[in-house]
């Protein structure tokens, strides 16, 4: 098996559309097309539960091929024994995640391949360094699936949806231990060498941006999915490392405001 492969080179099947990081970033400012798909006010509760189900269920794949990769693609000359061993039990967990995001999909009347498969948390997955993949997946995107799952079940407990409300508590339970897993071995890997975590650190930042999600990630009213302090916490983000997301977020919902004024949107 070949190490760091692209993402163009993940094996899918017709019904999947992929698009790459790049792509998301031009249809998420594009708004004549993802922007007002993304407008919640225009979709009712169920049409919104379905969109972000199937992002989880794309997440929840490219979550499982980045964990293995890590785990195949560096040996223990370069990552500690242990740290594998946490990747692999990662990758059973998405793998669990993936068969639960089906059968979510299906009983909330999602087809997959029905939205756009963005590629943006595989290439953060194949950094050439694996601190870096550490912070860009397990805490930047490991940390949104906090926020998403504690919103979806919360939406599932809006919606009466026993189902939807017992399989997103479980999913993230595991989301804030792969989350822990990420500071633990940022930490212990760049233990000697600052410079090394203050840049992995700073790319955690730019994923985080990519994935404010046009500023509907935070903690405005107005925010679709609200930060989940309490589970972010438990996962061992401090309360500045918390409030500099909410900042990004807010950051990208100006700029995406001040940009739709500007287009007369």
């Amino acid at each position: 098996m070949r190490k760091k492969i692209d993402a163009s080179e993940l094996a899918r099947d017709s019904r999947f559309e992929r698009r790459s990081a790049m792509e998301r970033v031009g249809d998420v400012r594009n708004f004549n097309t993802e922007t007002r798909r993304m407008d919640t006010e225009a979709i009712d509760l169920e049409e919104r539960a379905r969109r972000q189900m199937h992002g989880i269920f794309v997440g929840e794949i490219q979550a499982l091929e980045g964990a293995g990769r890590t785990a195949f693609d560096f040996g223990t000359d370069e990552v500690p024994f242990e740290l594998k061993l946490d990747m692999a039990r990662q990758c059973w967990d998405e793998a669990r995640h993936c068969e639960i995001a089906v059968i979510l999909n299906e009983h909330m009347g999602c087809e997959i391949g029905e939205h756009t498969e963005y590629t943006t948390l595989f290439e953060a997955a194949c950094h050439d360094d694996p601190v870096f993949r550490l912070c860009g997946v397990n805490r930047a995107l490991e940390g949104l699936a906090i926020d998403v799952f504690s919103n979806m079940r919360d939406l599932g407990e809006d919606m009466a949806d026993p189902v939807m409300y017992f399989c997103e508590d479980w999913m993230l339970a595991d989301e804030v231990t792969h989350v822990k897993m990420g500071s633990r071995w940022l930490r212990e890997v760049t233990e000697d060498d600052p410079e090394r975590r203050t840049a992995a650190l700073e790319f955690q930042k730019i994923v985080d941006r990519v994935f404010s999600l046009g500023g509907q990630r935070g903690e405005t009213p107005e925010s679709a999915i609200k930060l989940a302090r309490q589970f972010r916490e438990m996962a061992g983000f401090t309360t500045d490392e918390i409030d500099e997301i909410a900042d990004i977020a807010a950051e990208e919902a100006e700029r995406l405001a001040e940009m739709r004024e500007a287009a007369g949107v």
